[in-house]
């Protein structure tokens, strides 16, 4: 094996740790969160808000960031942004209020919208063929296990020490991340890629944020009337009608604008944040589509396992993550299979594969949660849900991907991104709006058949909503309570359920989709192949010696 070949390979060994670090990042806080309500005494809405202020601001952020990087440097960009993410889960790591363990989550968001894309353009620049078919295999495998892998660290983190060393673990391997992709990683880009499109940009923030922000907080103001005021700092929202519709109204304005504004700035030949002329491309479109549908599947009900194991079942931090292994091992195996097959199996037939496996692992586990349920029945479950993971996420990208021209494939990766965290987002405050809402609902049933007085009945479901189900621990110790115990166990099992049925049904949508994308009959191996991106302007860029 030549230098320069091996060198690629060290490079994707730093390329894939940066997507590792973002999405371990993603998943360990879930298993913290019991710890992190206990000790910062955030509500209900912040434990979403914790999680969904990463991903909003990530899904928000990686169409720019991946325009940048074509124009700017995809190493540069992917070094910056592991640098900003370490800094930034240095100040979560000592966040004092839940406010403000928000606000670093958002600026880990920044640094970890500049990470993902630009990995994905380093990829298709960096390798062509069967090389890049095991390249992507490897990529999407480290997304399927570490989404594992996460829990399992927090767990042991937040048991061992505490949960702040969740976060203050990023430190170190980002250093690592960093001095790695300097030395091994290609630096590529696209000098004749125009002006960045600002306008595009603030619409397309604008548009993600808005749609997540009313998926996320309808529960808590009100779909249409005010349920309760929003306030920020001294200023209170003083009109009738919840902010929420006008987030949504905001969110189909903004989206229409950049819609019209970008195919009207491609039509004159300038850049835009989106070259619509990549949806011309069959499987490039298809492929968002179902990969956006699929997302909102994938990952939700990650956020609902460990607070249900942790706050219903009573396992520590260390005990669900060591349930949740069974995830990262079926990802893994899926790994090897995509390797063995993924050059002699047609990639969306590998897709579908998955994406049943995923189903039948999320319906199952619907299936068998409740409030006494134990861990033994889980782990067939897990494992092929994560077995479907691992096999779905690395192929669907290489489909996806497989037309597009290098010279565009900072913006198509970060598009495909894009599709992925909205669809993860919404799979998020969706399913999250499922638990809670359930809870509550089910929850104040079963405390106004036992008779209990609407004051106390109130407070006892707010206790628990608020807390996320981390009251119930204090329900139980008390004789006058354990009733309330029970009922409140019950209601968050049921919540927890119906998350994973309609992760399942959200799955099965996906499924759909996917028979857009096309026969899985085998293609040759040099149809729709491109050339690699290393190559004309490409070359522009020099590997820092």
């Amino acid at each position: 094996m030549s230098t320069s070949s091996r060198t690629r390979w060290f490079a994707l060994v730093f390329v894939s740790l940066a997507v590792a670090l973002i999405i371990v990042d993603s998943t360990i806080v879930n298993v913290a969160i019991p710890s992190i309500v206990k000790d910062l005494s955030v509500t209900s809405t912040q434990v979403q808000w914790v999680q969904e202020s990463y991903t909003l601001v990530f899904a928000a952020l990686l169409l720019v960031f991946g325009n940048l990087a074509d124009r700017f440097g995809r190493r540069r960009l992917l070094t910056l942004g592991v640098a900003v993410f370490a800094l930034s889960s240095l100040l979560a790591a000592f966040s004092p209020s839940g406010d403000l363990l928000i606000g670093a989550r958002v600026i880990q968001g920044i640094g970890g919208a500049m990470v993902l894309p630009t990995t994905l353009s380093i990829i298709n620049a960096t390798f062509q063929g069967k090389e890049r078919a095991i390249a992507f295999a490897v990529w999407g495998s480290t997304i399927g296990g570490m989404t594992a892998v996460g829990p399992l660290l927090g767990g042991w983190l937040t048991t061992t020490y505490s949960w702040r060393w969740a976060f203050g673990i990023n430190i170190p391997l980002g250093i690592l991340i960093t001095v790695g992709a300097v030395l091994t990683v290609m630096e590529s880009r696209n000098p004749g890629a125009g002006r960045v499109d600002w306008v595009g940009a603030a619409l397309s923030v604008v548009a993600s944020a808005t749609l997540v922000f009313g998926l996320i907080e309808g529960r808590n103001y009100g779909w249409w009337g005010v349920k309760k005021p929003m306030e920020i700092g001294s200023w209170s929202w003083s009109f009738s009608l919840s902010p929420v519709p006008f987030a949504f109204a905001l969110m189909l304005v903004s989206g229409i604008a950049f819609i019209v504004w970008g195919r009207a700035r491609n039509r004159c030949g300038a850049s835009s944040m989106l070259d619509f002329s990549l949806f011309s491309i069959r499987s490039f479109r298809n492929g968002n589509i179902a990969a956006m549908i699929v997302s909102l599947g994938e990952f939700g009900i990650v956020l609902s396992l460990p607070i249900w194991l942790q706050n219903v079942l009573g396992y520590s931090a260390l005990q669900t993550g060591l349930i949740l292994v069974a995830l990262a091992a079926g990802s893994f195996l899926a790994s090897g299979f995509a390797g063995a097959f993924g050059n002699r199996v047609a990639p969306v037939l590998i897709v579908r594969v998955g994406i049943v496996a995923e189903i039948a692992g999320v319906f199952g586990l619907g299936v068998v949660i409740g409030p006494t349920t134990g861990w033994g029945i889980l782990i067939p479950f897990l494992f092929v849900y994560g077995f479907g993971v691992g096999l779905a996420t690395a192929q669907l990208t290489g489909v996806v991907l497989k037309d597009v021209p290098p010279a565009k494939s900072g913006q198509a990766s970060g598009t495909q991104s894009t599709a992925r965290q909205i669809g993860s987002a919404l799979g998020i405050a969706v399913l999250g709006t499922i638990l809670f809402t359930t809870a509550s609902a089910q929850l104040d049933n079963s405390l106004r058949d036992a008779q209990i007085p609407d004051a106390n009945r109130r407070q006892l479901v707010t206790a628990v909503v608020e807390s996320s189900g981390a009251a119930i621990s204090g329900l139980e110790a008390r004789p006058a309570t354990t009733a309330a115990a029970a009922a409140a166990k019950e209601a968050f099992s049921n919540g927890t359920k119906y998350s994973a049925f309609a992760a399942a049904g959200f799955l099965v949508v996906g499924l759909a989709a996917t028979l857009s994308l096309g026969s899985p009959s085998r293609e040759p191996a040099t149809k729709g192949e491109i050339v690699p991106a290393m190559v004309g302007e490409e070359a522009e860029g020099q590997r820092k010696t």
